[in-house]
């Protein structure tokens, strides 16, 4: 099993006990660590500034003491965005009729040669196939566990089926002392 997938073993029963989906873990970055976790309010598939800053104070106090993670990293806890990446597979349903990009991990044989990226509407899922009307193909069907990434392709159809919940201070300049609050969602371990 891969780290990530042991970091969300960890993480997703502390995402889950705070009422929140979990979306995605990532840990990237080099000398830089950077431990992502993206959730969703399962109400609205967004999440707000204070409950980022919330499920955030949560796994780092959890994080802290199981130390799963030799180095020093920065934790973010953020909500998926408007071009959200699809990492379940009703994903692929609740977002049809929307366009996205797709990459399978490997090739797939399609009309005699073999394509790893597609693109197109997204057209829900058969058991657990993901069905996609892909540009220039039509309709193909991608088992699910091929897809190595997908993610939403922002179009002003999407843009208007995720209205922001809030954007109260979406343009205010953050000052010393908001700075504060953002350190919440941002934590650094000590090496």
């Amino acid at each position: 099993m891969t780290e990530s997938a042991n970091l969300q073993d960890l993480i997703e029963p502390v995402v889950v006990a705070a009422g929140f989906s979990l979306v995605r873990v990532s840990l990237s970055g080099g000398q830089n660590l950077v431990l992502q976790v993206m959730a969703e309010d399962p109400a609205t598939g967004q999440m707000t500034l204070s409950q980022c800053a919330a499920l955030s104070r949560k796994l780092s106090a959890m994080l802290d003491e199981a130390d799963p993670i030799e180095d020093a990293y920065r934790l973010e806890v953020s909500s998926p965005g408007i071009d959200r990446p699809l990492t379940r597979l009703h994903d692929f349903a609740k977002w049809a009729g929307h366009l996205a990009r797709v990459e399978l991990a490997q090739g797939l044989l399609l009309n005699g040669a073999e394509r790893k990226r597609f693109q197109g509407a997204l057209a829900g899922i058969e058991g657990e196939q993901v069905l996609l009307d892909a540009e220039g193909l039509g309709r193909i069907v991608l088992p699910f566990s091929a897809i190595a990434t997908a993610k939403l392709l922002l179009t002003d159809a999407l843009i208007a089926a995720t209205v922001p919940l809030d954007a109260e201070g979406a343009d205010d300049i953050e000052d010393e002392e908001d700075a504060d609050e953002t350190a919440l969602l941002q934590t650094r371990k000590d090496a």
